[in-house]
């Protein structure tokens, strides 16, 4: 009897030795294993617990129809859909405690649906030869994904490779066996936030929710940190959110790699979950440190907040922007939106005296937001800035009021 089963997917007519190999490591461990076959032309040397044909019509269509196609993409699209509908089946079933996923580009795409398909807490590996790659937009990364790279390993089994799938092997069945699945014992409240040099509000609420009766998970907002949050809020996980740091949108619409995906600050509103929002660092857009600054940013005010992170502020037309792409987000949330506008500045480096104070620049994004906002959003301005204690009294406060009209439930 084995105390965890792994999901081992892969195309296995063309990586068989590696996936043989992968699974063997495995079960060396103690670990069992599941097969599955997304191949679409050949044949494994021995046959998988599930085979192509399975995944195809999980798919929605045939292993003929794939190949009719004379398509790669149209094929492995196929088997893509096929392949994460089987896995949630399989675990929702009791089957599988975690999956691992071998591939190049191709393998690695499928890969994407199949991780994002499984729930937070299933423990998912990738070991894919563009891991890390620049090619993989945050949007299809799933919330709590691992990842190695396949060095070496295009083509047929090595020393170098080997060392890649023997650290994925003992990984992926060693997360099975540690970790730790969240539990929905109190309702969760998701927040946004960057570090406390910049932003402190958390600081006070975290404690202040805690002694309400939820849970609090906190998300820092540098682009994967956004991607989970909206993973979860999608899926509907969260009472409520504070959405105070959606400057991931800002880092999108100009430009920049360090995003959360075109659908960031929308999937709560979507799924109904009320939502209290506040613009946090709307000022800047955070450009990676290690490449060069675009000509058009490069004579700007600019923070370096490190070697990963440099911030450059916007100036008042891209803050009116912000703005309105913040009120155009909104605007279709189902559920209960507050929006809490401090006046006095957004992060701790824009404070009157500070490096990147500019009143006319914040001038110009308040304006633009009362004159943008949508009906459905009530806004509330504050005479402060929100590092200051009356932006978190004035949050828990929406936040009380909420849970006694009934919005949210403890």
């Amino acid at each position: 009897m084995f105390d965890k089963t792994i999901l081992v997917i892969g195309t296995y007519d063309t990586k068989d030795d590696e996936l043989n190999y992968l699974c063997d490591l495995i079960r060396a461990q103690g670990g069992g294993v599941l097969t599955m076959d997304v191949s679409v032309l050949g044949d494994p040397s021995v046959p998988t617990d599930i085979s192509k044909h399975d995944i195809a019509k999980s798919g929605g269509s045939t292993i003929e129809a794939a190949i009719a196609s004379e398509d790669e993409n149209v094929a492995m699209q196929i088997m893509a859909n096929g392949a994460a509908a089987k896995a949630l089946e399989l675990y929702l079933a009791g089957r599988i405690h975690g999956a691992i996923i071998l591939g190049g580009s191709m393998g690695t795409d499928l890969a994407l649906d199949v991780c994002q398909a499984l729930p937070l807490g299933v423990p998912k590996y990738i070991v894919s030869t563009v891991s890390f790659s620049a090619m993989l937009p945050p949007e299809r990364l799933a919330a709590d994904v691992q990842m190695i790279l396949w060095a070496g390993g295009l083509y047929g089994l090595n020393s170098i490779c080997k060392s890649s799938l023997s650290q994925a092997a003992g990984a992926v069945l060693g997360a099975a066996r540690a970790v730790e699945a969240p539990k929905r014992e109190k309702p969760l409240i998701g927040m946004t936030s960057f570090g406390k040099t910049i932003l402190h509000y958390m600081v006070t609420l975290k404690p202040e929710l805690e002694k309400r009766g939820f849970e609090v998970a906190v998300f820092h907002a540098t682009g994967m940190g956004g991607r989970a949050f909206e993973s979860l809020a999608s899926q509907g996980q969260f009472a409520a959110v504070m959405d105070f740091a959606p400057q991931e949108i800002c880092n999108q619409i100009f430009g920049s790699g360090i995003t959360a995906g075109p659908d960031r600050m929308t999937n709560a509103g979507k799924a109904g979950i009320p939502q209290i929002i506040a613009p946090a660092c709307y000022d800047l857009v955070d450009l990676i440190g290690w490449q060069d600054i675009p000509a058009h940013f490069q004579e700007r005010d600019s923070h370096a907040h490190n070697r990963l992170i440099t911030s450059i502020v916007l100036n008042d037309d891209e803050r009116r922007k912000v703005a309105r792409e913040f009120n155009e987000r909104l605007a279709g949330a189902q559920g209960k939106t507050t929006y809490i506008l401090p006046t006095l500045g957004c992060n701790e480096w824009d404070r009157e005296g500070a490096p990147l104070h500019n009143k006319q620049g914040l001038d110009a994004f308040i304006q633009e937001t009362r004159e943008t906002r949508p009906q459905n959003v009530e806004l509330i301005e504050l005479d402060c800035h929100i590092n200051d204690p009356e932006f978190s009294e004035t949050a828990l406060a929406i936040l009380d009021h909420w849970i006694a009209e009934g919005v949210i439930k403890l």
